[in-house]
């Protein structure tokens, strides 16, 4: 359906665990038709040898990326010790990143491996929490940072309440921006329409 709209937005899968990945049908989960590329997997996990297995898998399958979830809240997510809380443990983060990193590999390639996060969680002040997170992150050789700019909160709120309670701060993310100008950031969270995409261009030096 998405390819009806355009041929070449990125696509991403649903958050899909390592574990889900290593033990379940493969095909059912990460099969899909080669008109939907480009795709991107998303993963869930914290255990970098069990994330490295998974991206080596889904590298495999012929995803054009790698995407690592530290921003979904759910209360199941939560409970595994992955999703939005793992933004309190950036080295973790990117430990679990540099495994993933060194295992996506397709034909002798590397294909790219993300990060997708919050500002941070409950009651962190995104400078402190969002920046020194991207810089550990960073140091991992992770370059492209999926921002949803909003905070989450793991107590309180719905998943869905999260995607839409939580006010949005996009001049942090313009800031952290301009505080890592050789990052890619890309920011996300509602965002409707080509004219409020093309804002946020305008703070792209």
């Amino acid at each position: 359906f998405h390819r009806h709209l355009s041929r070449h937005a990125l696509l991403y899968t649903e958050m899909v665990t390592a574990d889900a990945v290593m033990r379940g049908d493969r095909e059912r989960l990460l099969g899909f038709d080669s008109l939907e590329q480009p795709v991107a997997l998303q993963l869930g996990g914290s255990e970098p040898g069990k994330l490295a297995e998974a991206a080596r898998i889904g590298a495999s399958f012929g995803y054009v990326e790698i995407n690592l979830n530290v921003g979904c809240p759910s209360e199941r997510v939560q409970s595994g010790a992955f999703g939005a809380c793992l933004m309190r443990e950036p080295q973790l983060v990117a430990d679990c990143l540099g495994a993933m990193r060194e295992a996506a590999k397709h034909d002798g390639k590397s294909v790219p491996v993300t990060v997708k996060h919050r500002l941070g969680v409950d009651d962190d002040e995104p400078r402190d929490r969002l920046f020194s997170f991207v810089d550990t992150v960073a140091r991992a050789g992770i370059t492209t940072f999926i921002v949803h700019a909003r905070k989450a909160w793991l107590k309180g709120l719905s998943p869905k309440e999260n995607r839409e309670v939580p006010p949005l701060r996009y001049p942090v993310v313009h800031a952290l921006k301009r505080d890592f100008p050789d990052l890619t950031v890309v920011v996300n969270g509602g965002l409707s329409t080509i004219s409020e995409c093309l804002e946020h261009v305008a703070h792209v030096d």
